[in-house]
């Protein structure tokens, strides 16, 4: 097969021209593409874990490159001629895929142990979800190569599609369940063959497509109702391992799926993991559980405003700072089931301000289930805030006299290491310096974290959050942070777990303080860990020494070092070293996460060069590589460069938004409008004629992003207290920049191979996709031990290579260009004359 067949094959002098149908099935396509995409990585934090969307994301990539391979393998199949048949028929199959291929994903259950069977389950999973994206892949590679006097506004329409995605699935999540949104998506898609059938005059088309749009929105809308009133056609089958049931209560937004359900029916003993064994064994009470995605629990408790039925909630450990605290104003960082707003009334605060960002647990708490929970909103003293708690604080000049955080993870995992690679804008050092800043003289941080856990040999969360207390006051100018510190820990439960619960104060603690929370702890059987005279060990009293953590970090294996923005992963403990040691084989749930994703990038990246890279290498005659070094360089360091810079700033985002759905959105959104753009912009910026011109928005381009890449950290910190209207804006401002010449350097590329005779396009195209799918997976690994910034810089770096390949190419154009019209000298006057003359 030869480079020409392989990606024009059929073609003929005089190439289609894409009519209004094509631009408008192909913005409806991509559309559904993104949507998809997007509610995948919110199903499968639901069924998998959280740190799972990065998979879906590199899969989606690997499936849409397959797609354009599919393409250029198989030419006699996509010819010129049956190009707009083509395109609604794999519309149309897209469409189908998606509704097949999602029931079939509920089906297979995730195990979520390091063994066969899980393994089997992760690659059958890629598997099936790669095949709708193999199906747009070839529509999408169909609509952008064979218009080729096109091709830039059809990025751009491609583009612009996949970016109001991203805003239309966070609009449709308000009224749909995770289940029936994918459904409804399947049906855009196949408006969005119906499109390309009326395009292709093809009544057949037409007549399939919009019977399958219409199956598949009734399926939709129908599934929506019967999920409203309990009792879907369409549900979560696996979570986690274990096979889900019908909830008493569900409710889906863009972050989350909470479920309540009456675990115990009726009064029981009460939950929590921190409780202590001086507890009245009578004590009895009236609980629901709420579960945010599958597995982090928290509860609802019956409350009829007498202040008894909550008196258990003083043998908690996570309450310990109230004993040394009277009529206190008291703010709660995630509000939950409502059990730490009830713990402060129960000592009788001054005030109590519950932040949560979760609208829907809001909704649950005191709208669904308010009769049950007493209507803790109609409590005076009580103020509830739909924000995110960081930018909440920093944007407000109140003080407190506590500030509380009780096991909360993000989007809050409650087993160990769960959402160990998710940012989380809580527990850095700049988060922490806030906190700080905001409490009143004497006032107090509380965090409680797990303290001992099966299957994990330290007590590493509690070392990581004493390092990041210590890092943080010494920052602060504390000479003795120590003196700053108290740390308890409860019992261990049946169970095996206990919980350990950490006070900060940004002044010496005074011995009143002190004094009180002793006599509770002694009193309430829990064991002190650190404090100003005594240390459990020698490794905590190390990391409160008045030199810092810093030494004291080094005698671990595991990283506890502070995280900070730059490296936000507080429950990622494995280093790279202690990896590639074995360390992560262990059942230290501490350094598992990483072995899984690493395991799974491994995966992909098999998968990328054994479905991709090969059959390239293998379908291109040697011919056809001559000379294209220089382009195959290019369209590498475009697809490293954009997918790198684009998962640094997801990253950085995720902690200035407050959260990765939102990151997620508004990074893809702003990045892929401002990118279109720039791609149905980028001829009107060049010049066939003059190649150096091309030169100029590459140049524009690295120095945009590296301008960018500096300010981006020193913007959000700025803007960190912001409302979030307001930080959504300022992220959009940072990334359009970029976002618009990110979106020339692919076009261009193009362009200036289609003017060279036999051009592999497609194996450029297979490269640039390749690439983006290591970038995927290479940006989340680089963060993760390198910090975010790196994963930024090596982005920033292989734009400059695709620069310097481009100059090269361009050099190359001018050759060519004066050997087909040489240019003689005239032998009087030496001075160039055309040879014509």
């Amino acid at each position: 097969m030869t480079a020409r067949q392989g990606v024009n094959s059929g073609a003929s002098p005089h190439p289609p021209r894409a009519r209004p149908g094509t631009f408008a099935g192909l913005f409806l396509i991509t559309l559904s593409t993104l949507m998809y995409e997007i509610v995948l990585t919110r199903i499968f934090s639901v069924t998998m874990w959280y740190h799972f969307a990065f998979v879906a994301i590199s899969v989606a990539l690997f499936g849409l490159t397959a797609g354009a391979l599919l393409v250029h393998l198989l030419p006699d199949r996509f010819r010129d001629g049956d190009v707009r048949a083509r395109l609604w028929l794999f519309s149309l199959l897209f469409s189908l895929a998606i509704a097949v291929c999602f029931v079939t994903q509920l089906a297979i259950p995730f195990d979520p142990e390091l063994n066969v069977a899980s393994a089997w389950s992760i690659v059958l999973t890629c598997i099936v979800i790669a095949i709708p994206f193999v199906c747009s892949g070839v529509v999408v590679c169909l609509a952008l190569t064979r218009f080729p006097a096109q091709t830039n506004r059809l990025y751009g329409a491609d583009l612009v599609g996949a970016a109001l995605g991203c805003i239309l699935v966070v609009a449709l999540f308000v009224v749909l369940d995770g289940p029936s949104l994918v459904i409804a998506i399947g049906a855009l898609a196949a408006v969005g063959a119906f499109v390309f059938a009326l395009d292709a005059d093809s009544r057949r088309g037409v007549m399939l497509s919009l019977t399958l749009a219409l199956v598949l929105g009734s399926g939709a809308v129908l599934n929506g109702v019967l999920h409203s009133s309990g009792h879907p056609l369409l549900r979560i089958v696996w979570a986690k391992g274990e096979a889900d049931f019908q909830h008493d209560y569900e409710k889906w937004n863009a972050f989350s799926r909470v479920t309540v359900d009456d675990f115990t029916h009726g009064p029981s003993g009460p939950s929590g993991v921190g409780l202590s064994r001086s507890l009245p064994t009578e004590t009895r009470v009236e609980e629901l559980g709420m579960v945010i995605d599958s597995n982090a629990a928290t509860s609802l408790t019956r409350y009829t405003g007498d202040p008894s039925q909550t008196d258990y909630l003083r043998y908690d450990i996570s309450n310990l700072a109230h004993h040394a605290l009277d009529d206190a104003d008291v703010l709660v960082v995630g509000v939950g089931g409502g059990r730490d707003v009830l713990s402060a009334l129960e000592f009788d605060p001054r005030s109590v301000t519950g932040v949560e960002i979760n609208g829907n647990i809001l909704e649950i708490t005191n709208g669904v289930y308010g009769d049950f929970t007493g209507h803790l909103d109609r409590d005076p003293r009580v103020t509830f805030v739909e924000d995110e708690a960081r930018s909440f604080l920093t944007r407000n000049d109140d003080r407190y006299d506590l500030i509380q955080i009780s096991l909360i993870d993000t989007w809050a995992a409650s087993s160990a290491g769960a959402y160990a690679l998710t940012e989380n804008s809580l527990y850095t050092t700049r988060a922490w310096d806030v906190f700080l800043d905001r409490l009143t003289p004497g006032g107090m941080l509380s965090v409680s974290r797990w303290y001992t856990i099966p299957g994990r040999q330290r007590p590493l969360e509690a070392y990581r959050a004493v390092a990041l207390a210590a890092a943080v006051l010494k920052e602060r100018g504390a000479t003795h942070p120590r003196d700053h510190l108290l740390v308890y820990h409860s019992p261990t439960n049946g169970a095996g777990v206990s919980a350990m619960t950490l006070l900060v104060s940004s002044e010496p603690l005074p011995d009143a303080t002190l004094a009180s929370v002793s006599r509770a702890a002694a009193r309430l059987g829990f064991t002190p860990v650190l404090t100003p005279g005594e240390a459990v060990d020698e490794h905590f009293a190390a990391l409160a020494s008045p030199d810092g953590p810093g030494e004291a970090i080094a005698a671990f294996d595991a990283d506890i070092s502070a995280p900070t923005d730059d490296r936000p992963f507080f429950f990622q403990m494995a280093d790279l070293g202690t990896l590639l040691g074995g360390a992560g084989f262990s059942r230290d749930d501490s350094t598992r996460p990483v072995l899984v994703l690493s395991l799974l990038a491994l995966a992909i990246l098999g998968m990328t060069i054994a479905f991709i890279v090969i059959p390239l290498l293998v379908s291109t005659r040697v011919e056809a590589h001559r000379g294209m070094t220089p382009f195959y360089v290019y369209f590498a360091g475009i697809g490293l460069g954009f997918l790198l810079i684009e998962i640094a700033q997801l990253q950085r985002l995720s902690i200035f938004l407050g959260h990765p759905t939102y990151a997620l959105t508004v990074v893809l959104f702003s990045l892929l409008v401002s990118s279109g753009i720039g791609s149905m912009v980028s001829d009107r910026v060049t010049d066939p004629r003059r190649p150096k011109l091309t030169l100029v928005p590459l140049g524009a381009l690295v120095a945009t992003v590296a301008v960018f890449g500096l300010l981006t950290p020193e913007v959000i910190e700025r803007m960190d207290g912001a409302t979030t209207p307001a930080r959504i804006a300022t992220a959009v401002a940072i990334l359009a920049p970029c976002g618009l010449l990110m979106g020339m350097a692919f076009p261009i590329g193009m362009r200036a191979a289609s003017s060279r005779p036999g051009a592999p396009r497609a194996f450029l195209w297979g490269i640039n996709g390749a690439t983006s799918v290591c970038a995927s997976v290479l940006g989340v690994a680089i963060a993760v031990f390198y910090g975010i910034s790196t994963s930024y810089a090596i982005g920033v770096g292989a734009y400059v290579v695709a620069a310097a390949a481009l100059v090269v190419i361009v050099r190359l154009e001018i050759r060519a260009a004066v050997a087909v019209d040489p240019v003689e000298e005239d032998e009087t006057t030496k001075k160039p004359v055309p040879a014509a003359a």
